[in-house]
C-alpha cells in the first residue's frame, strides 16, 4: 500500500482570529481617540480666543467708564440727560452694551450686558 504525505496548510485557530480582531479593535479605538483629541484642541483654542476677546472688550468698557468718572466723555458715548450709553466690540456677532446713570454725584450701572449684534 502506498502512503502519500499530504502537506496541509497551517490552520488558524480561534485564538489567532480573536487576537487579530482585538488588534483591529484597538487600532480603531486609537484612531478615534486621536481624532477626538484634535477636535478638542481646536475647540479649546477657539474658546480661549473668544474669552480673550470678551475680556479685551470688557477692559475697554471699564476704561470708558473710568474716563466718564473723571469727567471726560469719549466720542463713542451717547449722552441723554443724565444717562450714558456705549457699546464695545467683542466679535462680529457680539458686543458689550453699557448704560450708566449719573445722579447726585453717584454713578449707577443700569446695564452691562453681552448682546448679540445684528449681523
Amino acid at each position: 500500500m502506498k502512503t502519500t504525505n499530504r502537506i496541509e496548510p497551517p490552520t488558524f485557530g480561534t485564538s489567532s482570529l480573536l487576537l487579530i480582531f482585538a488588534s483591529l479593535c484597538l487600532t480603531v479605538f486609537v484612531l478615534l481617540t486621536l481624532s477626538t483629541v484634535q477636535a478638542d484642541r481646536k475647540l479649546s483654542v477657539v474658546s480661549a480666543n473668544i474669552v480673550s476677546d470678551y475680556y479685551k472688550a470688557d477692559l475697554e468698557a471699564e476704561e470708558i467708564f473710568s474716563m466718564l468718572r473723571a469727567g471726560i466723555v469719549p466720542e463713542a458715548v451717547i449722552v441723554d440727560q443724565n444717562r450714558y450709553y456705549y457699546s464695545c466690540y467683542v466679535s462680529p456677532t457680539q458686543s458689550i452694551a453699557v448704560e450708566l446713570s449719573y445722579e447726585n454725584g453717584i454713578w449707577s450701572v443700569l446695564r452691562w450686558q453681552s448682546v448679540t449684534s445684528n449681523s
